[in-house]
């Protein structure tokens, strides 16, 4: 009976790489259809959501049946209860590329934010899909050194997500109303986006050290 545990916790472990990898090309594609106004690219992001969802649906199900059966305790009841919330995290993470991509889509043929923003965008972008691939890696490998990483990488993201909203709220703005909305959302996708997978990392490094990361004030 201890081995079948064992082996469903190995699977638990090997669907949450799986969905990391769903959401990493997701994001990839997502800003890349943003970037280049990308219509087919982003009808794929969107249409593939639906993927993430079904395999954190099952990944959820999955779990519940281990509490339900094996009753598990101390470190093995802390990897299935993360599971659940790591699994929720990416699904959210597939939604916030899902969002990226629909204002893509929205706004085809034209891009989406005014030209003095778009390299604020391209790196917001950059970042995404970095976090997103050292996410899954974090969870494959449970390498501490990638949660700081990714910590470190959000903080950046922070600043040019301040960046954007100075932008459009300064007196030089010369966007329409529309713009506004659009880059203020967009940039909020990616930066909830990047928020998740701390999220994710701070439960990654609690199981690995044992020593829990307070959430910033």
């Amino acid at each position: 009976m201890r081995e079948v545990f064992q082996q469903e916790l190995l699977e638990v472990q090997e669907r949450l790489v799986e969905i990391a990898g769903l959401v990493a090309v997701s994001i990839a594609n997502a800003t890349t259809a943003f970037n280049e106004s990308n219509v087919s690219l982003a009808e794929q992001v969107i249409a593939d959501d639906d993927k993430i969802d079904e395999r954190a649906i099952a990944l959820a199900e999955l779990a519940i049946d281990i509490l339900a059966r094996q009753n598990p305790v101390a470190r093995d009841l802390r990897i299935v209860v993360s599971a659940l919330r790591i699994s929720a995290s990416l699904e959210r993470m597939g939604d916030m590329a899902e969002h990226i991509a629909q204002l893509a889509r929205y706004r085809f043929p034209e891009k989406v934010v005014p030209k003095s923003l778009r390299p604020t965008f391209k790196e917001l972008g950059e970042l995404d899909v970095a976090i997103a691939n050292k996410l899954t890696e974090l969870l494959t490998t449970e390498d501490v050194r990638l949660a700081e990483e990714i910590r470190n990488d959000d903080d950046r993201i922070d600043e040019l997500h301040l960046s954007v909203f100075d932008k459009v709220l300064g007196e030089t703005w010369k966007g329409a109303a529309v713009d506004t909305v659009d880059s203020t959302l967009a940039s909020r996708y990616h930066e909830r986006f990047a928020d998740h997978a701390v999220s994710i990392a701070k439960k990654v490094q609690y199981l690995a050290t044992g020593d829990w990361v307070a959430p910033e004030v």
